[in-house]
C-alpha cells in the first residue's frame, strides 16, 4: 500500500487498483481529496501490474459532495475539480466507483467520470444543489441526462431529493448493487470489465437524442413547477442546463453550466442559502452547554391531549420508534384523536411514502388512558393542553406528584411564561419548553425553550431529541411569544393598521406572497379560521375580524373570511369584506389612502427585523442565524432570502434604520429602534456578528 498523500492510499493486488480517500468526517471535495484522486489516477495508470482501478472511500460515506466552506474563497489551492475529473474520465484503464453511504452533488459527478458505479443496497445517491441555490457545477448537469433521460434529470435535479441504490440503478445511474462487502463486490466487477471498452458517460447519447426536439417536455415542467420554483434563480438554470445537454454537444453544454453555475454562486439567493445550511448546524451548538453533557434516556413519552396538536406530536415520536401514551379528559375525545392519527398514516400509505405494515407498527406503539397517573413510567412528558396559564400549571402540579424523578416535564405553550409553569413543580430544572409548529407531525421546527432553571442535561436531551424525531430544534429563552410568535406578533400589528388606513387583505397578502411567503397574514388567518379565541358573547365589534365573525364570515371553513371560497377553496378578493373595511374605516374617523407595496414591504418586515434585534439584544436567543432557522422552518419565510436577520443584513441596517425612524416621527413609537440595531448600522456592522 503506497501513501498519496495524507487522504488518500493506493494499494494493488491481483490486477487490481484500489485507490482509497479517507478524509474524515464525510471525505468531502476538498484539495487534499481533489489532489489525492489526481494523484492516485496517474499512479495506478502507471502500475503495469493494474489493469483496472476500484475508487473506494473509508469512513461511513462515499465523498457526499463539495466542500462548502470553500465557497467564495480564493481559487484552489490544489489540483482543479476539473482537472480531476478529467484524470478520471480519461484513464486508459476501466475505472470503477465503489459507493456506500452518499453519493451527493460533487460525490456523484466524481462517479459519473468513472467509467462504472457499483454500490451498497443501502447507499443513496442525489445532485442536491439547487438547495444550496446552485446547480451541479462540475458535469453534473451534462452527465446525468445521458444516462437518465431529460425528463428524469430534470426531477433529480431540481428537487435535490436523494435515490435509493435501487432507484439509481433504475434510472442507468449505478451500474450494479453488490451485496456484501462492497470492496469485494467492487474488485470482483473490475477483474469483470478488463479488457472491454471503457464506456465514458459523456460520450453517451441514445437518452439526449431521443429528447431532442421535445420543446414541450421542458415547457410542460416549467408550467407544472411555476409556484413551487418561484423566487428562486438555480432550478431554471438547472433547466436551461440540461436543455443544453439535450440540444448540444458536451462540450459545449458543460460551457454553459460553468457559465450559469458562475451566475449562481454569486448570487443573493445562494448566498442566503448557504447561509441556512450553516444555521442549522450552528444551531447545535448551546455555549454553556457543552458535547459532553450527559443525556437522559427517552425510552417512552407520554402526551397530554390527543387534539390537532397532541396527535401530530406522538406521531413524531411513533416514527422514531419510541412508544407513547396519550392522555385525554374524556374517551370520546381520545377515540378521535387516536382515529385522526391512524387515518394520516393511513393516507400516507396509500401515497406509497410508508407501507401498511409500517401503519400497524406505529399505531401499535401508542396508547391511550383517561388517567394521568399512566404516565408514571414516562421519561418525558409533554402538555398539549388549551393554551391557559392555569389550566397549564394545574397540569404541571398534577404531573408533579406522578411522575418519576428524572422525568422531563414539558410545555407545548406557543406563548406563556414557562418559567411561571415550572413554579407549579418542587422541580424546575426538569421543565422545559418545547413548541411544535402545527401540523406538529410535518413542520421541522421545534422551539426548545429554556426556563431560567432547566437543567443542562435537560437542554442537551431536548437538542438530541429534536434530531431523532426529524425536528430543527432552536433553544431560546423566555419571554412572551419566545422568538417565532414575538416576531410574528409585530407583522400582524401592522398588516392590521395598514388595512386599517386603506389597503386591502389582498394588498396587503399580495405584496407578502410576492416577498416569498406561501401566503400573507389575511389569507393565514382564513385558513386557521377568524373565530379562533374569538367568542360571540363576548364579541364587541371592536375590530374588523370581530365584525367578521359576528357576520359569520369564518374564514375557509365556511367559504367566507377575508376572501370568497368556492367549493375548490380557491380564494378572491370579497366585495362583502371591502364594505366591511370602508364601513369600519368611516365609523372610526379613518380618511382611507392609497398605500404602495414599498410601504406594506417596509412597515409589515422593519418591525420584525427590529424586533430580533431586541431579542437578540435581552439574549433571548443566542445568534442571529438562530432567528433566521425559527422562521426559515417554522413560519415559511423563504429560504432564498436566508431569515429576516441575514436578509437585514443583505439590505443594510443602515437603510433599515432610515426607514424605522422615519415610521415613528409619522406614527409613534412602535417603530422605535433597537439600540443594538441603531449601534450596528452606525457602526457598520452587521446582525450576524452577534453572539450571546
Amino acid at each position: 500500500m503506497v501513501a498519496i498523500n495524507n487522504v488518500t492510499t493506493l494499494d494493488v493486488a491481483d490486477g487490481i487498483a484500489v485507490l482509497t480517500i479517507d478524509s474524515p468526517p464525510v471525505n468531502a471535495l476538498s484539495g487534499p481529496v481533489r489532489q489525492g484522486l489526481y494523484d492516485g489516477i496517474s499512479a495506478a495508470l502507471k502500475d503495469d501490474a493494474a489493469k483496472a482501478i476500484v475508487l473506494l472511500c473509508g469512513g461511513r460515506t462515499f465523498i457526499a459532495g463539495a466542500d462548502i466552506s470553500e465557497f467564495g474563497k480564493p481559487g484552489p489551492q490544489a489540483v482543479g475539480l476539473n482537472e480531476t475529473f478529467e484524470a478520471i474520465e480519461n484513464a486508459t484503464k476501466p475505472v470503477v466507483a465503489a459507493i456506500h453511504g452518499t453519493a451527493l452533488g460533487g460525490g456523484l459527478e466524481v462517479a459519473l467520470t468513472c467509467h462504472y458505479r457499483v454500490a451498497v443496497p443501502s447507499a443513496k445517491a442525489g445532485l442536491p444543489e439547487v438547495k444550496l441555490g446552485l446547480l451541479p457545477g462540475a458535469g453534473g448537469t451534462q452527465r446525468l441526462p445521458r444516462l437518465t433521460g431529460a425528463a428524469k434529470a430534470l426531477a433529480v435535479m431540481t428537487s435535490g431529493d436523494q435515490l435509493s441504490a435501487k432507484e439509481a440503478v433504475s434510472l442507468g445511474i449505478f451500474d450494479k448493487v453488490v451485496d456484501g462487502d462492497l470492496k469485494e463486490g467492487a474488485i470482483a466487477f473490475a477483474k469483470s470489465v478488463i479488457g472491454k471498452p471503457s464506456p465514458r458517460v459523456r460520450d453517451r447519447q441514445e437518452k439526449v437524442e431521443a429528447d431532442r426536439g421535445n420543446t414541450a417536455l421542458f415547457a410542460d415542467f416549467r408550467k407544472a413547477n411555476a409556484r413551487a420554483f418561484r423566487g428562486q434563480k438555480a432550478p431554471e438554470s438547472i433547466i436551461q442546463c440540461i436543455e443544453a445537454a439535450v440540444n448540444l454537444p458536451f462540450d459545449e453544454g458543460i460551457a454553459v453550466e460553468r457559465k450559469l453555475f458562475g451566475g449562481l454562486i454569486t448570487s443573493p439567493e445562494s448566498a442566503a442559502m448557504r447561509h441556512i445550511f450553516f444555521a442549522e448546524r450552528q444551531a447545535n451548538k448551546i455555549p454553556d452547554v457543552p458535547d459532553s453533557t450527559p443525556l437522559l434516556p427517552i425510552k417512552k413519552v407520554g402526551v397530554i391531549g390527543a387534539g390537532t396538536m397532541g396527535g401530530g406530536i406522538s406521531m413524531n415520536f411513533l416514527n422514531a420508534g419510541i412508544p407513547v401514551t396519550i392522555v385525554e379528559m374524556k374517551q370520546d375525545a381520545l377515540d378521535r384523536g387516536l382515529g385522526v392519527m391512524r387515518k394520516n398514516y393511513e393516507n400516507t400509505a396509500k401515497k406509497g411514502r410508508i407501507t401498511e405494515a409500517d401503519v400497524e407498527k406505529r399505531m401499535g406503539l401508542v396508547g391511550g388512558s383517561l388517567d394521568l397517573s399512566a404516565l408514571a413510567d414516562c421519561d418525558l412528558i409533554i402538555e398539549a393542553v388549551f393554551e391557559n396559564m392555569e389550566i397549564k400549571k394545574d397540569v404541571f402540579g398534577k404531573l408533579d406528584k406522578i411522575a418519576k424523578p428524572g422525568a422531563i416535564l414539558a410545555s407545548n405553550t406557543s406563548y406563556l411564561d414557562v418559567n411561571e409553569i415550572a413554579s407549579a413543580t418542587s422541580r424546575p430544572e426538569s421543565v422545559i419548553g418545547l413548541h411544535f409548529f402545527s401540523p406538529a407531525n410535518v413542520m421541522r421546527l421545534l422551539e426548545i425553550v429554556r426556563g431560567d432553571k432547566t437543567s443542562k442535561e435537560v437542554i442537551a436531551t431536548s437538542m438530541k431529541l429534536a434530531k431523532t424525531i426529524g425536528k430543527v430544534g432552536v433553544l431560546v429563552g423566555v419571554c412572551p411569544g419566545f422568538v417565532g410568535n414575538r416576531m410574528l406578533s409585530q407583522r400582524q400589528i401592522q398588516a392590521n393598521a395598514l388595512v386599517n388606513e386603506g389597503a386591502m387583505p389582498w394588498d396587503v397578502d399580495k405584496v407578502l406572497y410576492d416577498f416569498g411567503f406561501p401566503m400573507g397574514p389575511f389569507a393565514m388567518s382564513d385558513l386557521a379560521g377568524l373565530d379562533i379565541g374569538w367568542s360571540k358573547e363576548k364579541s364587541t365589534g371592536s375590530t374588523v375580524r370581530e365584525v367578521m365573525c359576528e357576520m359569520d364570515r369564518r374564514g375557509q371553513k365556511n367559504g367566507k373570511g377575508f376572501y370568497d371560497y368556492d367549493e375548490n377553496r380557491n380564494a378572491t378578493p370579497s366585495p362583502v369584506t371591502e364594505k366591511i373595511i370602508k364601513e369600519f374605516a368611516a365609523k372610526s374617523g379613518v380618511n382611507p389612502r392609497t398605500i404602495s407595496d414599498q410601504e406594506i414591504l417596509e412597515r409589515t418586515i422593519y418591525p420584525m427585523i427590529n424586533e430580533g434585534a431586541k431579542i437578540l439584544e435581552e439574549k433571548k436567543a443566542i445568534r442571529a442565524s438562530d432567528i433566521d432557522m425559527v422562521w426559515v422552518t417554522g413560519y415559511g419565510w423563504p429560504i432564498y432570502k436566508g431569515g429576516p436577520m441575514h436578509y437585514a443584513d443583505h439590505i443594510g441596517l443602515k437603510t433599515i434604520v432610515e426607514r424605522l425612524k422615519a415610521y415613528q416621527a409619522q406614527m409613534g413609537d412602535f417603530f422605535k429602534v433597537s439600540p443594538l440595531l441603531e449601534k450596528l448600522a452606525a457602526e457598520g456592522g452587521k446582525l450576524s456578528s452577534v453572539s450571546n
